[in-house]
């Protein structure tokens, strides 16, 4: 693969708001690197950045020294300047986490500790002090969380798209990766399908590829040839939205008191830009990588799934908490009483179904959920192995962070 037969210096796989963020920084690090970015959907953020509550995580849940406290708490600030600049719907609400049982309240006092060590703005509230805040929600205590808000996630992921092609790199939509070959001291070789196309395809050669493919992330690792020694294993979220007439209840953001076993945060209550109220999710397995309904089922990687031992391990695990997530997918009535926890003037004619997302959740093994973004360096690769939530928070320090590791590896092979 000699130099003048390179295409780009980068292919970056995936369009979504990490992929558009690590090409933005390469285009940015280093000018005049040639960057194309490969994105299946006709158009950025079809996935899990389209699809998720459009909250601007603080960085308070996650463990002290991860990439996720690290990155959320530097990113949300950053991500709010970006918006400013940019013109991009965003609110800095702040938001209350809330326990309803008396049982949660280690864990709040727990979280105050955590925040402040993270440097977050974080204020105890007792019931009376919650009500000022939100005086439809039911809670023994509270914490209010002063730098968490929302923002259109979409609309950032089209800037970044923007912003990169401007500085010089190329976005391409419509364009699959089927098959990958990799060789070490050349480089990348990508075959891509446009839609429609059943066979064959155009081929790019690269220096370097940046695998950000979110929920196929495990799948185009092992193209590459490497083993991601974790599995994406597909969760969806269910949302329904407050009925208009309803959204006066909800001033904010609502949570409940995270259970520390799950990275799910638990059914919450979301004000978005846009003024609506959105309540969930309630997380449950997805039969299809973008299974964002029961309706929708792949058996091939339904199959793939049912295979992996760590998927067994979870479901033998937390059966419980599981058993529980279905009760509420299968029962609106179920849902509607979880929700209750925190509003209970709500009824089930209050909620309206809104649109679901899934999660790329990476896991390994032994069942062990990943807790942190796993970043991968491999020969002439770089791999996005886990990047659920708070990555859109994050997404511009993951992109640089990833960015980084990409030119340091070009610049040691010359």
């Amino acid at each position: 693969m000699p130099a003048e037969r390179y295409d780009c210096d980068v292919l970056v796989i995936g369009g979504g708001i990490v992929g558009l963020s690590t090409a933005y920084a390469l285009v940015r690090e280093a000018p005049g690197t040639r960057v194309v970015v490969l994105e299946k959907e006709p158009g950025p953020a079809r996935h899990q950045t389209g699809r998720n509550s459009g909250v601007i995580h603080s960085g308070i849940y996650y463990r002290p020294g991860s990439l996720k406290a690290r990155f959320a708490t530097e990113g949300s600030a950053e991500l709010v300047k970006f918006c400013a600049e940019h013109g991009i719907p965003h609110d800095v609400t702040g938001k209350l986490i809330v326990a309803t049982r008396s049982e949660e309240l280690p864990r709040l006092h727990a979280l105050i500790q955590r925040g402040r060590r993270h440097g977050i703005p974080v204020r105890e509230l007792g019931p009376a002090q919650l009500a000022a805040y939100e005086p439809h929600v039911h809670g023994l205590a509270a914490i209010h969380v002063g730098t968490t808000g929302v923002c259109d996630f979409t609309a950032v992921a089209g800037t970044l798209a923007r912003l990169a092609a401007q500085a010089g790199a190329e976005v391409r939509y419509g364009a699959e990766v089927t098959a990958v070959d990799r060789r070490a001291g050349r480089g990348v070789a990508v075959r891509v399908r446009a839609p429609g196309e059943t066979a064959g395809g155009s081929v790019l050669r690269a220096r370097a590829m940046v695998n950000c493919a979110g929920l196929h992330s495990d799948h185009l690792a092992r193209l590459a040839g490497d083993d991601p020694g974790a599995r994406i294993v597909p969760f969806r979220g269910e949302y329904y939205a407050l009925a208009p007439h309803r959204e006066q209840l909800v001033r904010g953001l609502v949570y409940p008191v995270p259970d520390p076993a799950f990275p799910f945060l638990g059914v919450h209550l979301t004000r978005g830009v846009d003024g609506g109220v959105h309540i969930g999710p309630n997380a449950v397995p997805a039969l299809a990588r973008e299974g964002y309904d029961w309706s929708t089922v792949s058996p091939r990687e339904l199959a793939e799934v049912l295979a992996y031992p760590g998927a067994w391990r979870i479901a033998g695990r937390h059966w419980r908490y599981g058993a529980g997530e279905l009760r509420r997918s299968a029962s609106k009535r179920a849902f509607t009483r979880e929700v209750r926890r925190l509003l209970p003037e709500i009824s089930e004619d209050d909620l309206v179904p809104a649109p679901a997302g899934v999660r790329a959740q990476a896991v390994l093994r032994d069942g062990t959920l990943v807790d942190d973004f796993l970043i991968v360096g491999a020969p002439h690769t770089v791999h996005v192995l886990n990047a659920p939530s708070p990555a859109a928070t994050a997404s511009l320090p993951i992109g640089r962070e990833v960015a980084r590791r990409t030119l340091a590896a070009l610049a040691a092979r010359g």
